[in-house]
């Protein structure tokens, strides 16, 4: 019985972190699709001042933002032909995962008040 509920314990626990996000997935996708490119190699120096800054931003707006991308909806009035081709071949769990890693990276993101 021990046994059981320790296998169980193990399976809810992969599926949580699988839920939440893999962190060396979600950073080997940002090398497999060079967003660095655009965003920085530290996701917080864009090559254009209207790219946002990555690095530690929100998980749930990330995902929302790839995922409004990926249907070819504009997030926040965001038209971008470069993104939406971009997410087009990412799943959602690719999408949880580039989340996660983003979000984890040190961000010097501001709110203005």
């Amino acid at each position: 019985m021990h046994k059981l509920i320790a296998t169980v314990g193990l399976a809810l626990l992969a599926g949580a972190a699988q839920a939440a996000g893999n962190l060396d997935a979600g950073k080997a996708l940002t090398e497999k699709y060079a967003c660095f490119s655009c965003h920085g190699k530290d996701f917080n120096t864009p090559i254009d001042p209207s790219y946002p800054k990555l690095a530690g931003q929100h998980k749930d707006y990330l995902e929302h933002a790839l995922k409004a991308y990926k249907r070819g909806d504009a997030p926040n009035g965001r038209s971008n032909a470069i993104m939406t081709g971009q997410v087009k071949p990412l799943s959602d769990q690719d999408i949880k995962d580039l989340a996660a890693y983003l979000h984890s990276l040190p961000g010097n993101l501001a709110t203005h008040r």
